[in-house]
């Protein structure tokens, strides 16, 4: 099924139910019209990082299902999956081939060796402390061949996570084939996992390399010609990077709302989620949770510095059970950006105000993305977390048959239910229409949204003091 201009869930197989036929029967019984589309988080073969260590993109791990069961749930729903175009599994027969054979391997060409990256006397301290790091040493592994000789490759991730080498042919053939499995068997959306990690270039920080991490993007596009399948960029930095990929054509996620939103929540104010809406494109799909944390550096000049440390100290203080050890190295957390929490929680496990946020992350240019935890209005797992020490995995708790049979009848996710199915059904929400914002007080907010020829015009007007909201659809009021 084709893109649709309708929300889309974000949920690993195993986390609604165990696996693929259940998220099936769960979204049927529970949220039919609610739900138009679903990323499922990998389902290939991985060795760690949740999935995000793919050994090979053209089996599903069988704990999942098969691509049957994958491609069913796709006559019902658009289908995102990801697309790892920064790094493979170092469990992935290509890898152990490379270990094994070396530069005999047929896959060698597929890693990018370290030594040869640099020059002479290269890399200087200056050189990696100029590399944009997800980690306080330099990004390589050392490697141990078969026959005992050593070499280092790139390694921006986990241990697990080896870097490609996008610049060769053999890594440009597997990019290809990859993606083109994935469009094969009904995805719609590929998303593109840390691709502005992928361009290593000599001088530079390595990190949203221009011009040619616009010629990998026109590649990857290129390679899915003939299909329906789109890319999605993935990018968590200074939400001007962003922008940029979304004037190159390309749908983007809006990743600044979701800390806009806190602090217009726990502030009152209004002005600043304002500006921002105004600024978006509607070509993007909207979040407040994901698999990840919340993002802080991605609304930096959106927020100033002083408000996005209200936000940040306000969200230790009036979040449920969220401390800030849990994003720390302390829990695993690669990222020090983010902050490890459920939306719910960050919210202070309220329902009112959480259902504002949804309100008005509904009413912003784009497409609505739900993660599962948030579709259940889910609060902090701290079992979770401390069983596995993982800071993310507060926002990753499994949710049993019977656990989202309970779940669903609270009048907070009831609520949701409904104000998803508005959404979806009502034609205001053209993605061709417009937009229109204005700051009647400094507590006010009123968003407008009209379809092209202006016959369906939705208004939501928001008091985030006094968390008042009225929704009107050529006139006529709704209430959720």
């Amino acid at each position: 099924m084709k893109l649709q201009n309708k929300t889309m869930l974000i949920t690993y197989a195993d986390s609604l139910g165990n696996n693929l036929n259940d998220l099936s029967e769960i979204l049927d019984k529970y949220f039919e019209g609610a739900i138009g589309g679903v990323h499922v988080l990998p389902i290939f073969p991985s060795t760690g990082d949740r999935g995000f260590s793919p050994t090979r993109y053209d089996e599903i791990d069988p704990k999942f299902g098969t691509w049957k069961d994958f491609e069913k749930l796709g006559k019902k729903y658009y289908l995102m999956l990801d697309f790892m175009i920064n790094h493979i599994s170092k469990h992935s027969e290509y890898y152990k081939d490379f270990q094994k054979n070396g530069e005999n391997s047929k896959y060698k060409d597929l890693f990018l060796d370290w030594n040869k990256f640099w020059p002479e006397g290269r890399p200087t301290k200056a050189d990696i402390d100029q590399i944009y790091k997800r980690k306080d040493k330099a990004p390589y592994q050392e490697i141990t061949f078969a026959d005992g000789s050593k070499s280092k490759l790139w390694n921006t991730f986990g241990d697990e996570q080896i870097d490609l080498n996008v610049r060769t042919k053999a890594t440009q053939e597997f990019i290809k084939n990859s993606v083109r499995t994935l469009a094969k068997h009904q995805a719609s959306l590929i998303r593109l996992d840390a691709f502005a990690y992928a361009i290593k270039k000599l001088d530079t920080n390595d990190f949203f390399v221009e011009p040619e991490i616009w010629e990998l993007l026109d590649q990857v596009k290129d390679d899915l010609k003939g299909t329906d399948a789109k890319i999605l960029p993935e990018i968590h930095e200074h939400y001007t990077m962003p922008m940029k990929v979304a004037k190159h054509g390309y749908y983007i996620y809006d990743f600044v709302l979701p800390m806009v939103l806190l602090y217009s929540l726990y502030s009152g104010k209004s002005d600043r989620l304002a500006s921002w809406l105004r600024k978006c494109p509607m070509k993007q799909f909207t979040t407040l949770d994901t698999h990840d944390g919340i993002g802080v550096v991605d609304a930096k000049d959106v927020l100033t510095d002083d408000e996005l440390k209200y936000t940040t100290n306000e969200l230790y203080k009036v979040g449920a059970n969220v401390k800030r050890k849990y994003s720390s190295a302390e829990y695993h957390n690669l990222d020090i950006y983010q902050i490890n929490t459920t939306y719910y929680s960050a919210l202070g496990n309220d329902d009112k105000k959480y259902f504002l946020a949804r309100l008005l992350q509904v009413f912003a240019p784009g497409i609505p993305q739900i993660y599962y935890v948030g579709l259940l209005a889910g609060k902090n797992d701290l079992k979770l977390l401390e069983e596995t020490k993982e800071g993310r995995n507060i926002n990753r708790h499994y949710y049993s048959k019977e656990e989202i049979a309970k779940e669903v009848n609270r009048p907070v996710v009831q609520s949701l239910i409904k104000l998803l199915k508005f959404r979806n059904e009502e034609a205001a929400f053209d993605l061709d229409g417009t937009i229109n914002v204005e700051t009647p007080s400094e507590n006010e907010i009123v968003i407008q949204r009209s379809n092209k020829n202006q016959s369906h015009v939705a208004q939501a007007t928001v008091n985030l003091k006094d968390l008042s909201y009225k929704v009107k659809v050529n006139g006529q009021e709704v209430r959720f």
